[in-house]
């Protein structure tokens, strides 16, 4: 009996099937990568709260979101870059000690979800992770015409009223943030520096916002699925939340949620 062969309809079907096949199991990989990243995140900052409030155990305060007054460098040497990055200790530093591994990316300080592409802030351990709430972990100095509200000694935990709903760390564009970041009304001008364009992953208002080249996807597009970031909050507690449900909208003569998720009141 004669065999009968595929007609070439019936070859472009099969093609076809195989491709749209290919197509969803490779997207439904992707997604499931991308969850797993946003899982490994959350692990992160959970154990970043851990040592945050460890430090403040041992200390009396969370540690400085930014600190110039050590005359030595930390250990490894200053984060960043010189070009752009101001030197000193960061939180980092202080909170995790010996078990921070500065120039290694298996280190919690590194967001396995991180979207940078460029080649200088991809390898810049101050941009593209996590970042502190100013409002909290102030910084020993900074410049008073934009900042003044973020300098001097950091916050305790029992100086935050309502601490279940103040973000403490949070997936960021740069190391320290803070409201000010998250809103398309800012009181000044923030200015043209690389801690400037801090961002929170996702959040609407970054399609308008001055970016360095390479934060774009990271900042626009955002880490996790449906544009969600991980969120530690000061009583120890890590939720994920819709980058959108961090922005602050100007009301008036001030500000709608401000308080207490970004400065506790």
């Amino acid at each position: 009996m004669k065999r009968r062969g595929l007609t070439l309809i019936e070859l472009l079907i099969a093609i076809g099937a195989i491709t749209i096949l290919t197509a969803v199991l490779t997207g439904a990989l992707q997604g499931s990568r991308r969850r797993a990243r946003a899982a490994l995140c959350a692990s992160n900052t959970r154990q970043l709260l851990f040592a945050l409030f460890s430090y403040e155990t041992e200390n009396e305060t969370f540690p400085h979101g930014f600190d110039n007054t050590p005359m030595s460098s930390p250990p490894g040497g200053y984060p960043g870059y010189i070009q752009y990055d101001r030197t000193g200790w960061w939180w980092f530093n202080r909170a995790l000690g010996d078990r921070l591994k500065d120039s290694s990316k298996d280190s919690i300080i590194w967001c396995p979800s991180r979207q940078l592409d460029n080649r200088k802030l991809e390898g810049d351990v101050l941009c593209g992770n996590y970042g502190v709430n100013l409002s909290i972990c102030k910084s020993t100095d900074d410049v008073p015409s934009r900042r003044e509200e973020f300098v001097g000694t950091p916050l305790r935990s029992a100086q935050i009223p309502r601490p279940w709903a103040t973000l403490l760390v949070v997936d960021s564009g740069y190391s320290i943030v803070s409201w000010r970041h998250a809103t398309d009304v800012p009181p000044v001008s923030l200015g043209a520096g690389i801690e400037d364009s801090a961002y929170i992953p996702g959040l609407w208002i970054n399609k308008v916002k001055d970016l360095w080249r390479g934060q774009e996807w990271d900042a626009i597009k955002g880490r996790h699925p449906n544009k969600t970031v991980n969120v530690g909050f000061a009583d120890g507690h890590v939720s994920r939340m819709k980058a959108d449900d961090l922005f602050v909208e100007k009301a008036g003569n001030g500000y709608e949620n401000q308080n207490p998720l970004w400065v506790p009141k």
